[in-house]
């Protein structure tokens, strides 16, 4: 407007300067021409063909704006469409006002509403009056840019701490999630060491029982061979609640840790399965690791204690059977009837009807593996070994 422009042109701002602010304002007012001049000081003036209207002068002006607005009128230069007046009075204050904006504005503010025209004549301000209005102005609309600058450098402080709480705390948080699960893997090692510990000693004393178990039945044998009378066997009763004691246990655990080794020997096999897994699953996991290795026809035996699984005793459970908490180093594969090599109409099982049952020392338990070439038995009792095509 012609009055905003003359009165910024009387404070002494350059005219290009000028035209640039009220373009750019959109023609709002005092406040953000001024606003827009002394955030673009020492910028260079652009075409104003090429300025458009900012956002930021449709913004409404807050109370402190529109106190600036009211000193900048007292200069005694209209602002805005605004009608003017000789001379406005409040009856209910006595103040007197140039023209009916001022009028309204002080009745907005002090909730007056008398008001009277007057013949007096409003006595117009001084240059050095002028100039010490100008200056005020400029102090308080830079001490509101410092306030408003410090606010947003606490805000940004505040926001900066929170920020390095939150990943402090991110931090401590997955410290804590790793030492948990680091724990969590200790304690589980450590009960596989005391499992694997407890079914080693298991096993040694099974073994143990059976040699003594193998002393006694040779010493019988030869008793009997020589006419002699049969030696004491009560000290062999101690030995079944050993084996009792570790069945009890194994009802405390939801896992079974079962290593598998094939008869005709090579690396074992080791898996985890639940107790209430049936015994088909081995098979499966056998079959997975080994195409010579069928289903339907493998079978397993446990050693100590000696016992044989057949396909009755695939649909039971491994804690039904005895194979919890662990079976490490007792699953033995003895034969299958079906290898790649022979092919099934020369199965296994057929060449075994027709093998000896018996070992060279006259044992019945014999384990008969053909390994595409020969046939090698195998005794649980006496361990001898026989090869045979």
């Amino acid at each position: 407007m012609a009055g905003d422009k003359e009165t910024l042109l009387s404070m002494g701002f350059d005219a290009a300067r000028v035209e640039w602010a009220l373009k750019a304002t959109g023609n709002r007012g005092l406040q953000p021409a001024m606003d827009h001049i002394i955030e673009h000081e020492g910028q260079p003036v652009p075409e104003l063909s090429v300025v458009n209207e900012s956002t930021s002068s449709r913004v409404p002006m807050d109370v402190d704006d529109d106190e600036d607005a009211e000193a900048l009128r007292s200069l005694g230069v209209v602002t805005g469409n605004e009608v003017e007046a000789k001379s406005i009075k409040c009856s209910e204050c006595g103040k007197i006002f140039k023209n009916t904006a001022l009028a309204n504005f002080h009745a907005e503010k002090s909730g007056h509403n008398q008001f009277e025209e007057s013949t007096e004549e409003i006595k117009p301000l001084t240059e050095e009056e002028k100039k010490q209005r100008l200056e005020e102005l400029k102090a308080k609309m830079a001490e509101k840019r410092s306030k408003k600058t410090e606010e947003e450098v606490k805000e940004f402080k505040v926001n900066e701490a929170l920020r390095r709480k939150a990943g402090k705390e991110m931090g401590k948080i997955k410290e804590d999630m790793k030492l948990k699960e680091a724990m969590k893997e200790a304690e589980a090692k450590k009960r596989e060491k005391i499992e694997d510990a407890r079914a080693r000693a298991a096993v040694k004393a099974q073994i143990e029982a059976d040699k003594k178990a193998r002393a006694e039945k040779a010493a019988r044998e030869k008793a009997l061979r020589d006419g002699q009378p049969l030696p004491d066997t009560s000290s062999a009763v101690p030995a079944t609640p050993a084996v009792a004691s570790t069945n009890v246990t194994r009802k405390d655990f939801k896992e079974t840790r079962l290593q598998i080794r094939m008869a005709t020997g090579g690396q074992p096999y080791t898996t985890t399965l639940p107790i209430d897994a049936p015994l088909r699953e081995v098979a499966e996991f056998l079959a997975g690791q080994s195409l010579a290795i069928d289903v339907d026809t493998v079978t397993l035996a446990q050693q100590f204690p000696r016992k044989t699984f057949t396909q009755a005793d695939f649909g039971k459970s491994l804690k039904d059977l005895g194979l919890t908490p662990s079976a490490v180093s007792i699953i033995f594969l003895i034969y299958q009837t079906y290898h790649p090599n022979i092919g099934p109409r020369y199965s296994l099982q057929a060449r075994l009807d027709r093998k000896p049952s018996k070992c060279i020392n006259m044992c019945i338990n014999i384990s008969h593996v053909f390994d595409s070439i020969f046939w090698r038995h195998s005794c649980f009792l006496c361990a001898s070994v026989r090869v045979t095509r």
